[in-house]
């Protein structure tokens, strides 16, 4: 076999180690353009997990890396001179000189044979080639060439960022904040080597652009930000190599390979230095694809293929989390705004992966800090589990932060909610849920979404509903609220009337043509919602939601995409919210002053062309001028052929944009699913409640659940469940001791040098 490896960077350099000492009789030629020594950037990092795996692949270039290496166990966040250190998190920091040198070293001792200063873009002096592996980096001539096959996407991010290095030593890679009359900059810095630390200065491009830099102007970069971060250099200089401001590209390929040429690397996709992992990713794919090659070496397309299937599914995982992290620093202005320890723990738990059950395991005190200070800000028992404590919008004070989500049952007879329905809502409130949000109740018979929805609008139907609202009043200590909606166009009950909507636009070829809505239909929408508000205080709700998600009647007016009228209620964002302003507007005035209205959002519809973050702004900071109390923040559903991204708690940063951008409490759901992940939400300050669907539809006692994982004592449990209490404490607790003594046998074994 004759493999041909063009670039000669640290995923190229392993493969050929791996194939090579695996398969010794082929024959391995690796082509890089530049010089032996000639590298560009300082310092690359890896984690303790990543260095258990070299050992395991490659016992000679672990212990050479390893012999050169910086390792810190601490990380530092630093901002405007505040500083907090969080420690067990097990990183090394090596020359990328250093690292590609000893790399080199291995493939000569393996017999890999490596030409330096050889221009291998045209493919055609490589036609004897059984394999010809691209890693020729994250500008790739190859795949370039090939574009159309690999099917390449490239997405160029926001922020601007520069990488140099210093002569600073560090004993902690640190993350140095700092405010300045331009906007927030960041360096994401570590020591690499003994004198050596890698500097990435990172900023907003409006950032960039009012503090004067210039792309390629090494030397003004460098007094600019010498003098911003002065304090941090503490006297030392910063050193550039080729150090150019850049902004991130996010590539991906459809295929990754194409007749007998492979991606690897950089070639093949990206992932944002904020997480640490693009050498990482190189390395672990060289790994997969040596793998691969070993195990077919008489059939290269099963090869490639084998690569895909086992390597595809954790670079895409580890794609998203550096997306998720790089978002983050994206909007460093929005988190900044934080009381420090609260910004401390957002930056290490802004890629989702880490939550404070794992930060407490690593370092205790630091979450400690985290909570006491959490819980100091809102006058709680400093011990209190950020989910349990209670949460005040206006007269009502929900008693933890926990919500079950409006779930449509389709179960009412005749409007008539009944014995399935205080079941239902009442199980969930004797298991300990903060606040009850019911299925949408209808504001009339033509709002229905289907015949078995509820409404609010007779006596026997509100006499149903105060029977709900009663039982969860007198035996627990919930609070329920009810969400009053108009299916609109996405109404599938069939009536000789059509449907209404903001514009003749159906859902699906499914549901029927709805009919834009005229001035009368507008007036005769609002007095129903109006009627529906008085009839639920009646009913005994302690709060109101407004549903306008979902593509729903409301919603139809505020996305692009389902409202497309010529006149004062389409075009603008201004004039697409009239209607649903005014309708909040009325209800507030009838609703109790002290009882909170919710209004439920989509943030986003997933589809070209629809709803803007900055229209999203404004819908949010409307409603909370017109006095709503909480945005419960969703996506989506606004029109069938949507993309949604789901992953785990999805919709949480559509929830922290609007909370820390309008400044208004918020709700989120979707895809959370443990207590841990709750108390990380909201300890982030990314949301105020957090609403669960799902989990609570076989579980009514996910809360009591919770409450014991936690140890956390609780006065609520009903007095015929109360003998259950202890024991129930006393095998949580148990539960999870077993569960963090596996998390810690868990952890990667530390590969510090004694």
């Amino acid at each position: 076999m004759k493999i041909t490896v063009i670039g000669g960077g640290p995923g190229g350099l392993y493969f050929s180690i791996l194939t090579k000492k695996a398969i010794p009789d082929c024959q391995i030629d690796v082509y890089e353009r530049n010089k032996p020594d000639d590298a560009f950037g300082f310092g690359v990092v890896f984690s303790d997990e990543t260095l258990s795996e070299f050992l395991n692949r490659d016992p000679r270039s672990y212990e050479l890396i390893r012999s050169r290496f910086a390792y810190w166990d601490d990380l530092d966040v630093v901002r405007n001179g505040e500083s907090v250190r969080i420690t067990g998190n097990g990183f090394c920091g090596c020359s990328r000189k250093t690292l590609l040198q000893l790399l080199q070293q291995r493939c000569r001792e393996e017999g890999v044979n490596l030409h330096f200063e050889h221009n291998a873009d045209d493919l055609s002096q490589f036609t004897d080639s059984d394999i010809i592996v691209a890693c020729d980096g994250i500008n790739s001539g190859i795949r370039e060439q090939f574009a159309t096959e690999f099917g390449t996407h490239i997405e160029m991010k926001r922020n601007k960022f520069v990488w140099l290095g210093s002569t600073r030593p560090l004993d902690a890679f640190a993350y140095f904040f700092r405010t300045t009359p331009y906007g927030t900059f960041v360096a994401h810095t570590y020591q690499y080597e003994e004198g050596m630390s890698t500097w990435i200065f990172e900023c907003a491009p409006e950032t960039w652009e009012r503090a004067g830099f210039e792309t390629q102007n090494e030397e003004d970069t460098i007094a600019k930000l010498s003098e911003l971060f002065a304090a941090e250099l503490a006297g030392h200089p910063l050193i550039s190599n080729r150090s150019h401001w850049r902004q991130f590209p996010y590539i991906t390929n459809d295929k990754w390979h194409h007749g007998n040429i492979v991606l690897l690397g950089d070639a093949k996709a990206s992932a944002h230095y904020s997480i640490g992992s693009g050498t990482k990713l190189a390395m672990d794919c060289a790994i997969g694809l040596s793998d691969a090659v070993i195990a077919n070496q008489d059939n290269v397309e099963a090869a490639f293929e084998q690569y895909n299937q086992t390597r595809r599914g954790r670079v895409e995982t580890i794609q998203h989390a550096a997306n998720v992290s790089l978002d983050w620093f994206e909007h460093m202005d929005r988190h900044v705004q934080h009381p420090f320890m609260q910004f401390a723990f957002g930056v290490m738990t802004r890629a989702k992966k880490v939550t404070f059950e794992n930060l407490s395991i690593r370092d205790k005190s630091f979450t400690d800090k985290v909570l006491a200070g959490f819980n100091l800000t809102i006058n709680a028992n400093s011990k209190t589990p950020a989910a349990f404590t209670s949460l005040r919008l206006r007269g009502v004070t929900l008693h933890n932060r926990i919500a079950m989500a409006p779930m449509e049952q389709q179960s009412a007879k005749n409007g008539i909610v009944n014995d399935w329905h205080l079941v239902h809502y009442g199980s969930r409130a004797l298991g300990g849920v903060g606040l009850i949000i019911t299925e949408p109740a209808a504001v009339s018979e033509t709002g229905k979404i289907t015949d078995g929805c509820p409404m609010i609008a007779t006596p026997e139907q509100i006499a149903a509903w105060k029977r709900v609202t009663d039982f969860t009043h007198q035996n627990s200590s919930s609070k329920i609220c009810v969400q009053l909606g108009h299916a609109g166009r996405k109404s599938e009950v069939r009536t000789p009337l059509s449907p209404i909507a903001a514009s003749a636009i159906p859902f699906s070829d499914k549901h029927q043509m709805p009919e834009m809505m005229t001035d009368q239909d507008m007036d005769k929408v609002v007095s129903q919602f109006v009627a529906a508000a008085k009839n639920a205080d009646e009913a005994g709700f302690d709060m109101l939601e407004l549903q306008a998600h979902h593509g729903f009647l409301l919603a139809s007016f505020l996305s692009p995409l389902t409202n497309r009228r010529n006149d004062g209620y389409g075009g603008s964002i201004q004039n697409r919210l009239k209607f649903p302003i005014r309708v909040f507007s009325e209800v507030r005035k009838i609703f109790p002053a002290l009882k909170p209205i919710s209004v439920r959002i989509s943030a986003s519809d997933w589809a070209e062309g629809g709803i803007t973050e900055n229209e999203v702004f404004f819908i949010a900071d409307a409603f909370k001028k017109a006095g709503a109390d909480i945005i419960s923040v969703s996506t989506g559903y606004t029109v069938a052929h949507e993309q949604p991204q789901y992953g785990r708690m999805w919709q949480t940063p559509f929830a922290d944009a609007v909370r820390n951008t309008v400044h208004i409490p918020t709700m989120t759901a979707g895809s959370i699913t443990d207590i841990d992940q709750i108390n990380t939400i909201i300890l982030n300050g990314r949301a105020d409640i957090v609403a669960l669907g799902r989990p609570l539809l076989l579980d009514p006692a996910f809360v009591r659940h919770a409450q014991a994982y936690e140890q956390f004592p609780v006065s609520d449990v009903a007095p015929q469940y109360q003998s259950g209490v202890t024991p129930f404490y006393q095998m949580k607790g148990a539960e999870r001791r077993e569960k963090e003594h596996m998390k810690k046998a868990l952890k990667p074994e530390s590969h510090k040098k004694s």
